[in-house]
């Protein structure tokens, strides 16, 4: 079966087994995410399922404590890395929904319009739903505490165009390591993990170009290119690849291998799947 059909088939199956599932689907800025969560939305509403969807994103912060917990990081930003979320509201909204019988879910809902493209929290929403599809490009990110990142500190990336980190976004890791921890709780809401990985982690910088110039095409965008620079950096910096994502694939239930114009290359179990395959289809 494709990656959605496999997604798709896990979300029936448990809804027919009584249960209101939460599915993460993981993947690096650009990667067509949101895309994807509402083509299998749709999909499920022809199979009788209402699946709602949420991001991340969606947990942000309200403005003033985002700008305080971002304040003096390395990246310039004032929203992505962990700490800029809060990640308890989504527990809460899936804890509530499944214990109601009329399985209505209250979800918080994020403007990156507002604040001249800052974003704010702008209210939320509610919906009757069977399931829920949650996406992210950090969904499922676990810590590896100190003792790893010292011995990774200064290492050159092993994972094909994963960035460098300077001296300061070396010094701040030990702080995003430690800001997932409020997460942890959201992760284990999940009943299974699906992942969209680059075949170079250089391309997440191209898809985001490409989704703003086609978003300004159709009379939106509105962030400057350095400005996407520094939201793309924070997502692959504040976290690294190698020892953030890669740690997911022994336990993804489905990988997909991605192009430079997003087609699959490769599918299967995230097991299964080794790195080096990106590689070697280049």
């Amino acid at each position: 079966m494709s990656f959605e059909a496999t997604l798709l088939s896990r979300l029936l199956s448990l809804a027919q087994q009584g249960q209101r599932p939460v599915i993460g689907l993981n993947g690096p800025v650009g990667a067509g995410k949101s895309t994807l969560a509402r083509r299998i939305a749709q999909q499920a509403a022809e199979r009788g399922l209402r699946l709602a969807v949420a991001s991340i994103d969606d947990a942000y912060l309200p403005w003033q404590p985002r700008l305080q917990a971002m304040a003096g990081n390395p990246f310039g930003v004032d929203r992505v890395p962990p700490g800029s979320h809060e990640p308890g509201l989504l527990v809460e909204s899936i804890d509530q929904w499944r214990r109601q019988s009329d399985g209505l879910l209250r979800l918080p809902r994020f403007d990156k319009r507002l604040i001249q493209g800052a974003g704010d929290r702008s209210g939320f929403s509610q919906e009757a739903a069977d399931g829920l599809l949650l996406e992210g490009w950090l969904i499922g990110c676990r810590p590896v505490g100190d003792q790893q990142i010292k011995a990774a500190t200064g290492s050159a990336p092993s994972l094909a165009g994963s960035p460098w980190l300077s001296a300061d976004e070396w010094a701040w890791l030990p702080r995003w390591d430690g800001a997932l921890e409020a997460y942890q709780p959201l992760w284990q809401q999940l009943n299974g993990l699906w992942l969209l990985w680059p075949m170079d982690w250089r391309l997440p910088r191209r898809w985001r170009f490409q989704a703003e110039a086609q978003q300004r095409r159709q009379g939106g965008g509105w962030l400057s290119g350095t400005r996407i620079d520094q939201l793309v950096r924070s997502s692959l910096a504040s976290l690294p690849p190698e020892l953030y994502q890669q740690p997911l694939l022994a336990g993804a239930n489905q990988l997909q291998l991605l192009d430079r114009r997003r087609r699959c290359l490769w599918q299967g179990p995230g097991r299964e799947f080794d790195p080096s395959q990106a590689l070697s289809n280049r």
